[in-house]
């Protein structure tokens, strides 16, 4: 899988790609990184790519020519995969999405700056708008980051293990377990024993258990869309149960 990432800080994103997994999968030739400065394709000699609003207001806008060379001369015209806007006001992106992404061959994202891009390129190169959450960042480097992070370790081959991303929280809708190593005891806090009994089938209700407490404790709307057994299900009223028993009666 290729993604192609258009930002005028190129160096806000390359070093993340050299490390840990996502170095791994690229020497692996499993996933290919291509981040190109906007820059690049200013025809003025300062190589200006942002401009005042027509309107006026404050802030300065990312300039239309520039970014439609750059996309159009790196993924063709019309643009031969998926050209992502990283901005606020695209849809939220899920682990849902990431799966869907994943499916693609090729991902091209533009990464925004400064009070915004021109409207243009929204209306006539982008094909989809994508946002990590409900909050204003600088630029669209960081969620462009998280978009490559969440695709990537869901390609085949990337993780050791292969079943690493259907046990990740969300995957079910459901977040995860909690973790422990050694050592057993620290500071007098201990590991629980079913995780030392060597009694696999222990450990993995225990730890479906306990996805499903911390999920229901943390983020309830998530279990709407997880798949459950009635067993689990029954173990969730139970959860409700004791939670309204421990509530103060009303006089």
């Amino acid at each position: 899988m290729r993604f192609d990432v258009f930002t005028l800080f190129p160096e806000t994103i390359e070093p993340y790609l050299q490390s840990s997994i996502l170095k791994r999968a690229s020497e692996r030739e499993l996933v290919e990184f291509c981040v190109h400065n906007i820059r690049d394709w200013a025809t003025d000699k300062h190589h200006v790519t942002d401009d005042e609003p027509y309107g006026g207001g404050g802030g300065m806008v990312m300039k239309v020519e520039p970014i439609f060379a750059s996309v159009e001369d790196v993924v063709g015209t019309p643009p031969a995969c998926p050209v992502i806007l990283l901005t606020p006001q695209g849809r939220l992106f899920t682990q849902e999405m990431a799966h869907e992404l994943a499916a693609q061959p090729r991902l091209a994202m533009i990464a925004g700056r400064y009070e915004g891009l021109d409207e243009r390129v929204r209306q006539h190169l982008v094909t989809d708008e994508i946002s990590i959450g409900d909050y204003v960042l600088t630029g669209g480097e960081i969620p462009a980051l998280v978009l490559i992070d969440a695709v990537t370790r869901l390609l085949p081959g990337v993780l050791g293990d292969p079943d690493a991303p259907q046990k990740d929280s969300h995957a079910e809708s459901l977040l995860e377990h909690p973790h422990y190593t050694r050592p057993a005891e620290f500071r007098g806090w201990g590991v629980p024993d079913v995780l030392r009994s060597g009694d696999h089938a222990r450990v993995n209700r225990w730890r479906r258990e306990q996805s499903l407490r911390r999920t229901w404790e943390r983020r309830p709307e998530l279990l709407k869309e997880a798949s459950l057994t009635a067993e689990e299900r029954a173990y969730l009223a139970h959860l409700a149960q004791d939670e309204e028993q421990k509530m103060p009666k009303k006089l």
